[in-house]
């Protein structure tokens, strides 16, 4: 088993197929016109095997596959049919406009939960921040991922004074569908134009869902980042990412790839190490691994102040979200 030097053990790995995304979202992309790695940088499908092979070696069960836009990957047919063969709880996070042309794929994978990133409930908000037409197209999908049995979450991402005012009706959605809504508090990243004054805290989520409706606390994991929760009623479920104002990182599990082949020990770390380039020469890439994680940070990247109000994102070293994987 893999832990860092806080004793946490790390059997979760999330691994970013690409640099490259269908939509511009400005949380996420530092530019609109923002260019991505080339091809021969990317790990290769074989390559993206092996490393897969010795992280289920080191003990990881879980494997997300993210981006960008994973499914943009012109190998993400052969990537996913590769990983699904390994012993691991194999999902993936999307933002559901491919998700259609994979569904056979998901389902010969076993593929079983899928989280469809979907901001808004409005088609002109959703173009706004997403610069895409495609609010049906993902609606559709996400409807027909819960019709083919899949767990479906939908990521939202709330922004004070940008979407907070969908919260209930995000909620809402869960009366009658199996949707389970994960409301993410908005993360500092290189060049998203983040502010303390734009977070839209889990207790002002929760302080929203409860004047409307009857709430009740569901049990959560041992390793989970979400607060889930409940309205008396509904078949579906609501929860909350309090990465800012309430950081989860005593239970973190957590290891990250990029597309480039660069292991990051946490979402916020500001060192990564280049397991591509060693793998590549022929190396051993588990004590790159072990030394990776022996420097993982007991809190956010040991980036953040104390609470996020005083926290200058200026100051914050990272790479964007595309290009660090979702």
């Amino acid at each position: 088993m893999l832990t860092d030097s806080f004793n946490r053990p790390h059997d979760y790995l999330r691994i970013s197929l690409t640099d490259s995304c269908n939509f511009r979202c400005s949380y996420c992309m530092p530019d609109e016109k923002i260019s991505c790695m080339p091809h021969e940088r990317l790990m290769q499908p074989d390559e993206i095997d092996q490393i897969t092979r010795i992280f289920v070696q080191l003990g990881v069960r879980k494997i997300r596959l993210t981006g960008g836009e994973p499914l943009v990957r012109k190998e993400a047919r052969e990537i996913i049919e590769r990983i699904s063969r390994y012993p691991v709880e194999l999902t993936l996070t999307s933002n559901g406009v491919l998700a259609d042309q994979f569904l056979p794929v998901f389902l010969e994978a076993g593929i079983r939960s899928i989280n469809i990133s979907m901001d808004s409930l409005q088609p002109e908000r959703f173009f706004q921040l997403t610069k895409r037409d495609r609010w049906q197209n993902v609606w559709d999908n996400i409807h027909l991922l819960m019709e083919n049995g899949l767990h479906v979450k939908v990521n939202v991402v709330v922004m004070k004074g940008v979407n907070d005012s969908e919260i209930l009706d995000f909620i809402e959605l869960t009366r009658k569908k199996p949707l389970h809504i994960r409301f993410i508090e908005f993360m500092p990243f290189d060049g998203n134009h983040w502010g303390n004054d734009l977070v839209y805290t889990a207790a002002d989520i929760l302080n929203q869902a409860i004047s409307a409706y009857d709430v009740v606390k569901l049990q959560d994991g041992k390793h989970d980042t979400a607060k889930k929760f409940i309205a008396v009623g509904h078949v579906g479920t609501f929860a909350v990412i309090s990465t800012m104002s309430e950081p989860f990182c005593t239970g973190c599990n957590r290891m990250r790839l990029t597309a480039d082949g660069k292991m990051k020990n946490c979402l916020f770390s500001t060192g990564e190490t280049d397991l591509l380039t060693t793998l590549r020469n022929g190396g051993d890439i588990v004590p790159l691994i072990r030394e990776n994680l022996q420097l993982k940070a007991a809190k956010q990247g040991g980036q953040f102040s104390d609470t996020f109000e005083t926290t200058d994102a200026s100051n914050l070293v990272n790479r964007s979200m595309i290009a660090i994987g979702g």
